[in-house]
């Protein structure tokens, strides 16, 4: 009797963890592929069409520092860091002189980012060999899952938590609100506001760099390889809204769920589909993201609630 009913149970059982594993999967690659784009743009309101690009170096800077002899996760942070420092220099030297210009900022990063993808395939040509996916698998029923993928879904959490402290927690948080909210204000108080800029597109662009690194042993490493996730980047922080710390993690809980849904029903192309006509419909109806749902909800009046 204990048998078959354990036969009959754990079938649902595998389907479960299978769909929360799906689900996470999903959620982390829209986190990290979006994080570092939504930090420029909600901070700064920089649209970075550079992003895939910076992710693309992080991944070969990843490559070659592991493959050098640097143990992975060293690996990883370095890209990060090397990353961000491209990035402070990409500020200084070009994003500077196009605040408040949307189209012009738009034009320049899309025009570093050909750069960027057509140089790396100029110096290392169409591909390089990759890193092997690190500590294995498991088996749950039939199924084949991989630890690096669940590590993913916590690191992607582990990086909104310390995002929420950094910019809620700490000195620098608080001049960096304060010369989104207003700039002049910020800077008449003494903040030098040219500063925080440099120093926020830099830690998105580093962002973005961590990123191309955590997914370079899950992906080959070629000049294009921030393409792959530009589309779902691009798509969580538009239906997250203007607050990255409020939008971004709402928006990739509801994108990762239709996107594991569809992809594990109906396949890769359809989900992608699903996540643009979700996009459509969210900025219909709201057209300040999840995070202006949020706002407005937080702004009623006690009673109302």
């Amino acid at each position: 009797m204990l048998a078959r009913i354990a036969s009959e149970v754990r079938p649902v059982l595998d389907g479960v963890f299978n769909a929360f594993y799906q689900y996470q999967d999903s959620f982390a690659f829209l986190v990290l592929s979006a994080i570092g784009l939504a930090v420029i743009f909600g901070m700064m309101g920089v649209i970075n069409l550079a992003h895939g690009e910076l992710m693309m170096l992080g991944a070969y800077i990843t490559v070659g520092a592991a493959r050098s002899g640097v143990p992975l996760p060293l690996a990883m942070l370095v890209a990060g860091a090397a990353v961000g420092l491209i990035g402070a220099i990409m500020e200084v030297l070009i994003v500077r002189r196009l605040y408040g210009r949307l189209l012009d900022s738009v034009a320049a990063t899309w025009a570093v980012g050909l750069i960027l993808s057509q140089g790396m395939l100029i110096l290392t040509g169409p591909s390089i060999q990759g890193v092997a996916s690190p500590l294995g698998s498991f088996r749950v029923g039939n199924t084949s899952y991989s630890w690096y993928r669940l590590l993913l879904g916590a690191v992607a959490l582990a990086l909104l938590v310390a995002l929420y402290l950094l910019f809620m927690r700490t000195r620098f948080g608080l001049r960096a609100r304060a010369t989104i909210q207003n700039p002049e204000i910020a800077r008449a108080l003494g903040v030098d506001t040219a500063r925080m800029y440099t120093v926020t597109f830099a830690l998105g662009s580093a962002l973005a760099g961590l990123a191309g690194g955590l997914y370079a042993p899950t992906a080959t490493v070629v000049p294009f390889f921030g393409t792959n996730f530009m589309v779902e980047a691009f798509v969580t922080v538009i239906v997250g809204g203007a607050n990255v710390l409020v939008g971004s993690p709402l928006a990739a809980a509801l994108l990762g769920a239709i996107n594991a849904f569809l992809a594990q029903t109906w396949g890769l192309y359809i989900a992608r589909v699903g996540l643009l006509v979700t996009t459509i419909i969210v900025i219909r109806v709201l057209p300040r993201g999840m995070s202006g749902l949020v706002d407005r909800w937080r702004l009623r009046p006690t009673g109302a609630r």
